[in-house]
């Protein structure tokens, strides 16, 4: 078992099972037919993220470096909250960009019983050590525990 301490951006407590991403998440390609296809598991459409393509995102602690790609990224993060199509949680190694927070605070902020535990600064050891599968425990203060 190992601990990270990160900033909290959007607060919370959950505990779910890691998904990897060492790659950017480009949150329009990778949310994309959850939002516009009704797919209800948000499974990866980004072809260009080969540890997230084709797996399913809803429910799964998104452990990732950042996000890239266009300014629709804080609202893609929105619309998954508000669809009930979110991540269990997103845990980024680098500190987080600016659209990234807005989606993550805005969905806090207005989405009635959605929580999504957004934390950012966990170095780059949390990113090397974590896999897929692993489960990830959220505390309300950032820390991040890996079993």
């Amino acid at each position: 078992m190992k601990t990270y301490k990160g900033r909290v951006i959007s607060p919370g407590t959950v505990k779910a099972e890691a998904l990897v991403s060492h790659g950017g998440l480009n949150t329009l390609a990778s949310f994309q037919k959850a939002l516009q296809f009704g797919d209800k598991n948000a499974t990866c459409g980004d072809q260009n993220n080969p540890d997230l393509y084709g797996k399913q995102m809803v429910g799964k602690a998104l452990c990732l470096p950042q996000t890239i790609g266009s300014t629709t990224g804080g609202l893609v993060l929105y619309c998954a909250c508000a669809m009930k199509r979110q991540p269990a949680c997103m845990l980024f190694s680098k500190p987080i960009d600016s659209l990234a927070a807005a989606g993550a605070v805005l969905a806090d902020v207005w989405v009635d019983d959605v929580t999504m535990p957004v934390i950012d600064s966990l170095g780059d050891e949390f990113l090397q050590e974590v896999k897929d599968g692993q489960m990830i425990t959220v505390a309300e203060d950032g820390t991040v525990t890996v079993e």
